[in-house]
Parts: structure tokens; C-alpha cells; sequence
């Protein structure tokens, strides 16, 4: 198994026509996923790497059973687009857009809620599960079959860290980028307990950085409700005090969001920490 995607999502692209679209559309065929049409109004009729065009969702979800939509709309378009996907029953929406106004995101991450579907973003790198699908901006070549799950704020450190475990032939069932803004869907806490009931997952990495409190909060869960084995890298850990950093969801404030104490958060969890992006794969090996 996996969490959240497998073979059977059928990809909808919404903003694909767009170069983003266009490239990751075929990178996404070449990783070997479902892409069953994209949607750019007024596009209808054309062809994206012999994927159909349609104007609408509701047209794409009719003709071609679509249960999955890639957001890559500009920000201002984004709240519309997942709306959108939503209304047309659309189960699994990625969204990868970065810069979208906040109360926005309050909107949609809501609305995917009510209508009892999985969010991952917004501006994160998407999700992929090696041998089965990708469904974002991850890069295929860096993946590997195997038994850890990983999930992440960042998406450049979620890169370096997968192609270090797939180096050292440790392969991932896995890698879901949460997204680095202060309102997302999918949180820490959803994923460690949709690694811990996934059988084909046996260790959890958790790629964090300073700011906000998903750390601490994901450090109490598994105290109480995670039997699996988790590793972690905090980024941030050299940033000046007070400084924000990076992303809009990196602010630090009431002694919380600190690179400190976040990795005192996971040392009383028994969470093995690494210093160093590359040592989780180090850890895992030498642990699992």
C-alpha cells in the first residue's frame, strides 16, 4: 500500500497548458502516472503530450472519471480552481501554487474538509509513491521503492533527503511535501497516522524547520499514538534569533517555532534526530 495516492488516481492537471503544466505533465507520464486530461479554459480540443484538453472539471470528471486534480493555476486563480475540482467530486487535490493569499487557503483547506477529500498543499512539491505514482513537481529520478515514509514543510530538503536514502539503497513507500504556509490540508499529525496504519510503511522520516508549532504538535502525537520508528531533521536550527525565515509559515513567537525547541520536542518522543539533512539516511540505516 500507500498513503493517499496509488495506482488508481486518475490525474486531472488544472493550469495545463501552462509551461509548468506542459513539463510536468510529461514528467509525471515518464514516472508512470495516470494523467488522464488537463484543464485550461478556452483550450478545449488540444493536446498536452497526448493528454486531452478540457475547459472544465466537470467535463473532464464526466469523460474521463477523473478523481484526482494537480493545481497549477497562478495564486489568484487558485481558491476558484480547487473549488472547482471539489464541486466535481474530486476525492485527492494537490495543490502547488505558491504566494496564495491566506484567507484563501482558510477557504479551500475548509471546503476540502466539508467535502471530506485530501488536501496536500498549498505551495508544496506534491506527492509520490515510488512505483506506483507521482502527482507534483518531485523528481522522479531521486525515488526508490522501499519501506519509509516521508513527509515534509520543505520542499528542496525533501529532495536532498530522498536521493540520500536512495543512495544508500534505502527505498521510500511514500514522500508526501506538506507545504511551507501557515494554513495547509494535510498537517504532520495526518501523516504519521497514515504511515502508522499503512502496512507497507515500517519508518517515518519528518522533514521540519523553524516556525510555527506542527513540530511540537507532531512530537505529542507520536508520544501517545505512533508505534513506528521516526527520524527527523529540523531546518533552521542557524537562524538568527527573531529572524523569520523563508517561508510564511517559518515565524517563531511565545518561545515556540524554535529549532531548540522543536528538537527538544522530538527528543522526548524518542524521535532520532539528525544534524544534518544527509544523516537521517545514516540513522535509518544504522536503526531499522
Amino acid at each position: 500500500m500507500s498513503i493517499y495516492v496509488d495506482t488508481t488516481n486518475k490525474v486531472v492537471v488544472q493550469g495545463a497548458t501552462g509551461h509548468q503544466g506542459v513539463f510536468h505533465i510529461g514528467e509525471m507520464k515518464n514516472f508512470g502516472t495516470n494523467v488522464v486530461a488537463g484543464v485550461t479554459p478556452g483550450k478545449e480540443g488540444q493536446e498536452v503530450h497526448n493528454v486531452p484538453i478540457f475547459n472544465s472539471v466537470q467535463t473532464t470528471v464526466d469523460e474521463t472519471q477523473a478523481n484526482t486534480s494537480l493545481i497549477l493555476v497562478p495564486a489568484r486563480f487558485a481558491k476558484d480552481a480547487v473549488f472547482e475540482a471539489l464541486d466535481a467530486g474530486i476525492k485527492t487535490v494537490v495543490v502547488i501554487t505558491e504566494n496564495i493569499p491566506f484567507h484563501d487557503a482558510m477557504e479551500f483547506v475548509h471546503y476540502a474538509k466539508y467535502n471530506n477529500a485530501v488536501l496536500i498543499g498549498p505551495n508544496c512539491p506534491g506527492i509520490a509513491s515510488p512505483g506506483k505514482t507521482k502527482i507534483g513537481i518531485l523528481p522522479g529520478s531521486i525515488f526508490k521503492k522501499g519501506t519509509v515514509g516521508v513527509a515534509s514543510r520543505s520542499g528542496t530538503l525533501t529532495y536532498e533527503i530522498v536521493n540520500a536514502l536512495s543512495e544508500q539503497g534505502i527505498g521510500q513507500s511514500t514522500c508526501v511535501g506538506l507545504g511551507g504556509d501557515p494554513i495547509i490540508g494535510t498537517t504532520f499529525i495526518d501523516a504519521l497516522d497514515a504511515f502508522e496504519q499503512d502496512p507497507e510503511t515500517e519508518a517515518i522520516v519528518l522533514v521540519g524547520e523553524i516556525g510555527g508549532t506542527a513540530e511540537e504538535d507532531a512530537a505529542e502525537h507520536i508520544i501517545h499514538h505512533i508505534s513506528k520508528p521516526v527520524f527527523a531533521f529540523i531546518a533552521g536550527r542557524t537562524a538568527p534569533k527573531g529572524k523569520r525565515m523563508g517561508h510564511a509559515g517559518a515565524i517563531i513567537s511565545r518561545g515556540k517555532g524554535t529549532a531548540e525547541s522543536k528538537m527538544k520536542a522530538f527528543e522526548k518522543a524518542n524521535v532520532k534526530l539528525a544534524q544534518f539533512p544527509t544523516d537521517i539516511a545514516d540513522l535509518i540505516a544504522s536503526t531499522v
